[in-house]
């Protein structure tokens, strides 16, 4: 079982920030930003490349829990950045999908 999945089964503690029957979202252990949480569903997909049409919904949860996820940490208004790595070579760490959002400070592009 990865450690997203432990996470969500509660096995390990995190920060939660959201949570409903299908996402949980926690603060980055490591964040990059002033505001840095991760969105995640709570069944296992591996990321965007293993997604199948019957993830479509929990896809779509994602992003609407990255929006309040946002709303609740104060970033909202000023603006935020939501990330999803798909892959080694772009940055993926923990292979169970999952929404970067990040703000409280002024994001370059390109990210890097």
């Amino acid at each position: 079982m990865c450690i997203f999945c432990k996470i969500a089964n509660k096995e390990i503690p995190s920060k939660v920030v959201f949570e409903d029957e299908h996402v949980i979202a926690f603060h980055d252990v490591n964040p990059q930003a002033p505001t840095h949480a991760l969105v995640i569903p709570k069944r296992h997909i591996a990321g965007i490349a293993q997604a199948t049409p019957e993830d479509e919904a929990v896809l779509g949860r994602l992003l609407l829990a990255a929006r309040r996820v946002a709303e609740l940490t104060g970033i909202a208004e000023s603006g935020f950045r939501t990330v999803v790595n798909s892959g080694a070579n772009a940055g993926q760490t923990v292979f169970h999908i999952h929404v970067h959002v990040m703000g409280g400070r002024p994001m370059a592009w390109p990210p890097g």
